[in-house]
């Protein structure tokens, strides 16, 4: 099995390099790799690098993924959430290779309690949103073979993330403040590539499980709540921190230029039927993490 993967440096696409590696040859291009494209805003070249390698999966790992900012680049945001993965759809169709791509749970409004399940009509709120919903419907459009996994929250011990910048900001400051009213479940970067790596070893068996599924950890919490066990692990673990106190906020009080969803739950139930999985605890994820970051 011949595998291209784009986006090997971003937090997903570096755990890929791993999780694929025992599923045959695994082809890593990024923006700046020298022999193949792996720049989605550059359509002509990107259609060159698939046609040359000829893969049997092609999976996408490379986004825009800069949610506020998107809100003043909408035509760049576009062209890399968007137009890239419709060309690699179609691309991949013409081949008749396999398509991963990786969607996000911002395709819906965040209204009410429940986890939205895959056949929930979406409604972005944001311009990233929007053009991550695009790209699933042109994935569709295009008659590829294909896997689209929406997850949410995604960290990884490489890179900056989350729980990060609350260990930077309880180190500087006595007291912070946290949202709680925005609900999800932090995802690994590494449970998402063996996800997929999975999947892979089972679809030439069974090509009908071709479709979308939601991709995120078991469990919720806030983003307060989610502050609070990054502050409570990492001095069980003997950092020392400077904080004393975290108190939650509302959305309304942070306010940034993109709208954000209030629920980000995601209903895992069709993921873990079709495949044969378990997917953990958000918790032990992070806790591994953050282990594998303050004990460096």
């Amino acid at each position: 099995m011949k595998i291209l993967l784009f986006g090997k440096n971003g937090q997903v696409g570096w755990e890929l390099q791993r999780s694929l590696a025992p599923l045959g040859e695994v082809v890593a291009v990024t923006t700046d790799s020298a022999e193949y494209c792996g720049d989605l805003s550059a359509p002509e070249r990107l259609a060159d690098t698939v046609r040359r390698l000829r893969p049997d999966v092609i999976v996408n790992a490379a986004a825009y993924t800069a949610v506020d900012r998107a809100e003043s680049e909408p035509e760049r945001c576009r062209a890399i959430n968007a137009l890239a993965p419709g060309l690699l759809a179609r691309e991949a169709a013409a081949l008749g290779s396999w398509l991963v791509h990786y969607s996000s749970d911002y395709v819906f409004d965040g209204s009410g309690e429940r986890p939205r399940r895959e056949t929930d009509p979406p409604a972005p709120l944001n311009v990233y949103g929007a053009t991550k919903l695009e790209a699933e419907e042109a994935i569709c459009a295009s008659g590829c073979r294909h896997l689209i996994f929406r997850t949410s929250w995604v960290y990884a011990a490489r890179g900056t993330n989350f729980a990060r910048t609350m260990l930077r900001l309880a180190r500087e400051r006595e007291r912070l403040t946290v949202i709680d009213d925005q609900i999800g479940a932090p995802t690994g970067a590494e449970l998402i590539a063996d996800v997929t790596a999975q999947a892979l070893r089972i679809l030439p068996s069974r090509p009908d499980l071709a479709g979308l599924y939601h991709l995120a950890a078991a469990g919720e919490v806030s983003w307060y709540g989610y502050a609070c066990l990054v502050v409570e692990f990492a001095r069980s673990l003997g950092e020392s921190l400077a904080v004393g106190r975290i108190d939650p906020i509302p959305t309304c009080e942070f306010p940034t230029p993109a709208a954000r969803p209030h629920n980000s739950r995601l209903d895992t139930a069709k993921l873990q039927s079709a495949f044969g999985l378990s997917l953990p605890h958000w918790r032990l994820g992070v806790e591994r993490m953050l282990t594998e970051i303050l004990e460096r």
